[in-house]
């Protein structure tokens, strides 16, 4: 494992305990087999699209700094394996993926296999095919849970 990556994978996986009380939303949520605890401090957002399987959102106390943290689960045969997921991940940013810092690693974790990803760049917003919004300056920092039931992808 790239020693790197750690943070990454820590801000991933853990709760932030800088940041102000969240919106009421469930404490665990599940996403196909797997069950995550939600962060007290991490506020629960209705989802925006189908594709989602749950949404979290969490702001520095002085709102200068922000996250968003989607889940998504496609089934057994959708969204493509691991490595498919990091290209489609990289290629929506707007610099080449030689120039984002990129930073792409494997553990497993009880048994599982988890794909961590992390890289920096503008970030085009927008669903495939459809109009994009420049994010300057933005991070993301991702993980992909591997499952026979579909991989789990949150970012």
């Amino acid at each position: 494992m790239q020693r790197g990556l750690a943070p990454a994978a820590t801000l991933i996986l853990l709760t932030l305990q800088t940041v102000s009380p969240a919106a009421e939303g469930p404490k665990t949520f599940s996403v196909s087999e797997f069950t995550f605890t939600r962060p007290a401090n991490w506020e629960w957002v209705p989802s925006s699209s189908p594709m989602r399987k749950a949404e979290l959102k969490v702001e520095s106390k002085d709102k200068s700094e922000k996250a968003e943290v989607s889940f998504f689960h496609f089934g057994e045969t959708n969204g493509g394996g691991a490595q498919a997921n990091v290209d489609r991940w990289l290629t929506q940013f707007k610099e080449p993926r030689e120039k984002l810092n990129s930073k792409v690693d494997t553990a497993k974790i009880n048994d599982r296999t988890v794909t961590f990803v992390q890289a920096e760049g503008t970030y085009m917003s927008g669903m495939p095919g459809g109009p994009k919004t420049p994010q300057p300056n933005t991070m993301l920092l991702g993980a992909i849970l591997e499952s026979a039931k579909g991989n789990v992808l949150c970012a």
